[in-house]
């Protein structure tokens, strides 16, 4: 029933179904350093190798969270890519964000159950889609759609534009 409803919603925001394109693997130099098999979206400096050697650098699920949100105007941790989602609640955010024009980066969290408990622990929110718009946590693809129908979502994205893309998860 929800994905029927996602569906029906989707198609009345696009007029279209969801169309799938090329994609990415993490692999930019943060993630490269340890076991990954979460995909990037967007990451130019991206490898086909979905699961890089593990290097011990350190570096932790929450701090690749913490980096991913923090340096991303528009982050979506969700099941499948924004070109290929993987349920009807991903599809519906990635739609309703795409209305806007704003770059959108975001990483699967289908393939990496530890990174899907880390996403889980930072915000306290149990549910994927989980979307960050400017750092901050803002919620599930209900909670933007609700925003996007009230108009909110229009001046929270105002200041961001495809330029924004700030180097990268």
């Amino acid at each position: 029933m929800a994905r029927l409803l996602s569906n029906i919603v989707l198609k009345s925001l696009t007029g279209s179904s969801c169309s799938s394109t090329s994609m990415v693997t993490c692999g930019s130099a943060i993630h490269q350093s340890i076991r990954c098999s979460t995909r990037l979206s967007g990451d130019s400096d991206a490898q086909g190798d979905s699961n890089p050697a593990n290097k011990s650098s350190g570096i932790s699920l929450q701090d690749i969270v913490r980096r991913d949100v923090k340096e991303n105007p528009v982050f979506i941790y969700m099941k499948g890519l924004p070109d290929a989602p993987r349920c009807g609640f991903s599809a519906l955010a990635v739609k309703v964000m795409q209305q806007y024009s704003v770059p959108i980066r975001a990483r699967d969290i289908l393939g990496d159950p530890k990174l899907k408990e880390s996403v889980k622990a930072f915000t306290n929110w149990p549910t994927f889609p989980q979307i960050f718009i400017k750092g901050e946590f803002v919620g599930g693809s209900d909670i933007i759609l609700s925003m996007h129908q009230k108009g909110e979502l229009k001046n929270l994205l105002a200041d961001i534009t495809r330029d924004d893309n700030q180097g990268g998860a």
